[in-house]
């Protein structure tokens, strides 16, 4: 403190007020802090089985590709993929983690019917096209975890440099 202060009363009790205040705003971020590190550790051990996922069923998806293009040739499933419909569905909310704005992603699930005719197609074309579905509605989960998880770090950063401060 660069100001000397009279040594009254008044002055004393104004400390005193002061320093409790600033106990109780430090309890409250080290709080928050406690908060948000466990959400944080969470979403990433929950990040971790969803990648785990997506990288299971991005093997199985690609083994029934390549087996599609075996029975059915690399130039007609190159061209029945053309065919694929336009991703539109992805929106993004938000919620609120003690004052931390994180986004909710959700998309529409796919109904599961293919975009192709039968006609000339493998049953391996359809197990792909099922299995690349599901890594996109996998991918949209991954990356709302993710983008929490950094949102949460960069609060959880920032609350720390508020703490000193104190």
């Amino acid at each position: 403190m660069a100001k000397t202060l009279a040594p009254t009363k008044g002055n004393l009790m104004m400390a005193k007020n002061t320093l409790r205040l600033s106990k109780q705003g430090y309890e409250m971020l080290d709080k928050k802090r406690n908060i948000l590190i466990r959400e944080m550790m969470l979403l990433i051990e929950e990040a971790k089985e969803v990648e785990a996922k997506i990288e299971e069923t991005f093997a199985a998806a690609y083994k029934a590709l390549e087996s599609a293009n075996v029975i059915m040739g690399v130039s007609k499933v190159q061209n029945l993929a053309h065919s694929a419909v336009l991703e539109n569905s992805v929106k993004v909310d938000l919620r609120s983690v003690m004052g931390v704005e994180i986004p909710v992603v959700t998309a529409d699930k796919p109904d599961g019917r293919p975009v192709y005719g039968f006609n000339g197609t493998s049953s391996a074309l359809d197990e792909a096209s099922v299995k690349f579905n599901e890594v996109k509605v996998m991918t949209v989960k991954l990356t709302e975890i993710e983008n929490a998880v950094y949102r949460l770090a960069m609060n959880i950063k920032k609350n720390a440099k508020e703490s000193k401060c104190s």
